[in-house]
């Protein structure tokens, strides 16, 4: 062992045995230099007083929720606007344009996650997504954004958070496909950051013996990630004074909204989301509320029963916006929100983490036996001192492939969006064959190279050959 390697060694030993972590080290004198110098660094890269906060906080303990005492429903912007309301739907998209027209909008992407679940070997991204090209997700929302910088004939940076586990695989997917399109120098990856597991009694797993058992910090590290990162320097360079936010598993997102930008902009907001009208009562997603004139997220789990299904005068249900994780968020907000010394609150989760035992031995558990902590993006939504929601309708933008088969699968995704083109086509006073049932009878994918909404699609009409029942159409 090298002289400046014990040295690091001995100092690292110390500081394990004041926060009780001596353990990390059990197998160090096994492991060969190059071993234990990546082990060492991993937890030198620890905030240990930090962490033992953490760990006193919600893993010692299990931290109960309490609701405020008054809880009211979000005010929200309409789908489909009232007549007093279409003037200003109408300044917001004149704005909206102008803004990204001048170059004062990115794109930020959430893509940390893996596609194990649906049975990749890589970044949920590469997804093959579509349902006549199968292409993979970065690809729509590339196409997206090269639609819309010829539309409005400007550049649109895109930010996209990586995870150490898919950085380099993301990385080396938009190099192997020339960017999608795009001018590299306007792709930005970069990773969150991570957080370790503990067991139950506050103590650090290992993954491997020279290996910590680290996981993502969650959405709401993107904030943080995008301070550390240097992007926020970025986009302060470049001019980009507004994001938009999105999650990488919805092909249907509307990437860059005109209409969700303009009402940003216009009411002074500094992070808004946009919303839909909840399936059922219990549906699993965030309730928008107002909590003290502040717009919060009260995640389903959270919200009780019976305040779940509380319906207003006219049978409507008084919580029905639900979140789903697509925001407008103003760059200066994030700048002010980490120069104050940025903290969102933590939340504890119980899994099963595979871990390695004081025999050195790897096991893979069959129940929870591991506590995560992680942060959520809307919980910064109470630091804004003003934020917007917006109403969408769910079948126009949202088709989220979370799950490899049911609800928010690649298959229902597909249908969905099969279903939107089939209406845009109709839209557009083009017949789109349909079954008995009423489901289109016809497998349609419209890139948004060829069109990024229906009033274009219409300006394309001549473009578009007759559709027969049963036929594949591909418009690119």
């Amino acid at each position: 062992m090298t002289e400046k390697l014990l040295n690091q060694s001995t100092s690292i030993r110390e500081k394990l045995r004041r926060y009780r972590q001596e353990h990390l080290l059990n197998f160090f004198d096994q492991l060969d230099s190059q071993a234990q110098i990546q082990l060492l660094n991993e937890i030198d890269s620890i905030d240990f007083p930090f962490i033992k906060e953490l760990i006193d906080r919600y893993v010692l303990n299990e931290p109960q929720l309490n609701l405020p005492d008054e809880i009211i429903p979000a005010p929200m912007y309409p789908a489909i606007p009232e007549s007093d309301q279409r003037e200003k739907y109408q300044q917001a998209c004149q704005l909206g344009r102008k803004y990204i027209a001048a170059g004062k909008v990115a794109v930020f992407t959430v893509a940390g996650g893996m596609g194990t679940r649906l049975k990749i070997d890589g970044p949920k991204g590469n997804v093959a997504a579509t349902p006549v090209k199968n292409k993979t997700l970065f690809r729509v929302f590339a196409e997206g954004i090269v639609a819309t910088q010829k539309r409005y004939n400007c550049t649109v940076p895109w930010y996209i958070m990586t995870s150490p586990a898919n950085h380099d695989d993301t990385v080396r997917s938009f190099e192997q496909n020339s960017y999608f399109g795009l001018d590299p120098a306007n792709v930005i990856h970069f990773p969150q950051g991570m957080m370790p597991s503990f067991d139950t009694e506050g103590k650090i797993l290992l993954r491997e013996p020279n290996r910590l058992a680290l996981s993502p910090d969650g959405h709401g590290g993107s904030l943080r990630a995008l301070y550390r990162s240097g992007a926020l320097r970025d986009m302060a360079r470049r001019g980009i004074e507004h994001m938009s936010y999105f999650q990488i598993d919805n092909p249907l997102v509307y990437a860059v909204d005109p209409l969700f930008i303009g009402l940003h902009v216009l009411d002074g907001a500094e992070m808004s989301s946009k919303a839909v009208l909840k399936c059922d009562p219990l549906e699993r997603v965030g309730n928008f509320a107002c909590v003290n004139g502040r717009v919060n997220v009260i995640e389903y789990s959270d919200l009780p029963e019976d305040m779940a299904r509380k319906k207003r005068d006219d049978g409507r249900l008084l919580f029905e916006a639900g979140s789903i994780a697509i925001h407008i968020i103003s760059r200066r907000f994030v700048e002010k929100i980490n120069d104050h010394g940025f903290s969102l609150p933590w939340h504890r989760a119980q899994k099963q983490v595979p871990f390695v035992d004081m025999q050195g031995t790897l096991v893979h558990p069959t129940k929870p036996n591991a506590i995560k902590l992680e942060t959520f993006v809307f919980d910064a939504l109470p630091l804004a001192d003003r934020s917007i929601i917006l109403e969408i309708d769910r079948s126009e933008q949202f088709a989220p492939i979370k799950n490899a088969s049911g609800v928010d699968s690649l298959e229902t995704s597909q249908k969905l969006q099969v279903q939107r083109a089939a209406r845009w086509l109709e839209q557009a006073d083009i017949p789109a064959p349909r079954k008995a049932d009423g489901s289109p009878d016809v497998n349609i994918e419209i890139s948004p190279l060829f069109a990024l909404d229906p009033d274009e699609l219409e300006q394309k009409r001549d473009q578009i050959p007759v559709v027969h029942p049963g036929d594949t159409l591909y418009l690119e």
